[in-house]
């Protein structure tokens, strides 16, 4: 699944701003979107960030780029309270408009569904028994993968080739964790990329690192 938060290497947002001296939250509105996502992240899926980051991902395009960082970050808290019935459809809507002075009917509460998840370890790294299929100096291409669901490989690197430059410890598969299909553990690996293979010939000459997942790569 291809989602608006998947920009990377595409063209047309400007040039890249320099960060400045700010506090983390500009608004108090903020520092409370923040720990409502934090809590909202504990009590449905145990900290799972992937399945955070494939709320981020389901938003609509016009709300992920209006909204700002912590818009997108309630927004996606709010996704995932009405995934697993803690929320109706439409009740944070239907609650504001009521603060508003408006005579709305707020949605019932359902009966919850949240996921039945539990991690095997702390964050995500894993063991994996089976040694890496690639090494370090070899030659691949990157698979041309469409799935319905969510994927971290980049758009811009699918069906390219480049070269593994360094083999990294295995991680939990973001892809499966995210909608609670298990943890899939796979070695990662991060491979070079000439600016020219991604970008074409006119591209400025240099090379990009990514770091991928077994499953996304198959030999050149």
């Amino acid at each position: 699944m291809d989602s608006i938060a998947d920009m990377g290497g595409t063209h047309g947002w400007g040039p890249a701003q320099v960060p400045t001296d700010e506090p983390p939250f500009a608004e108090p509105w903020e520092g409370r979107s923040f720990a409502i996502t934090v809590l909202t992240m504990g009590r449905i899926s145990g900290r799972n960030l992937d399945a955070f980051r494939h709320a981020l991902g389901r938003l609509h395009p016009v709300d992920y780029l209006a909204d700002g960082y912590y818009g997108r970050w309630l927004n996606a808290a709010e996704l995932m309270l009405t995934d697993s019935r803690i929320l109706a459809p439409g009740a944070v809507d239907a609650r504001a408009r009521r603060n508003l002075g408006e005579d709305v009917t707020e949605p019932p509460f359902p009966e919850p569904d949240r996921p039945d998840y539990k991690p095997t370890a702390a964050g995500s790294l894993r063991e994996v028994e089976q040694a890496p299929a690639f090494t370090v100096g070899d030659a691949v291409r990157t698979k041309d993968l469409q799935p319905e669901g969510p994927t971290k490989l980049p758009a811009y690197v699918r069906r390219r080739s480049g070269t593994v430059t360094a083999v990294r410890p295995a991680h939990v598969l973001p892809d499966t964790h995210a909608v609670f299909e298990g943890e899939n553990p796979q070695h990662v690996y991060t491979v070079g990329f000439a600016s020219t293979e991604l970008w074409g010939p006119d591209a400025e000459p240099f090379t990009l690192h990514v770091d991928l997942f077994e499953s996304y790569l198959e030999p050149q």
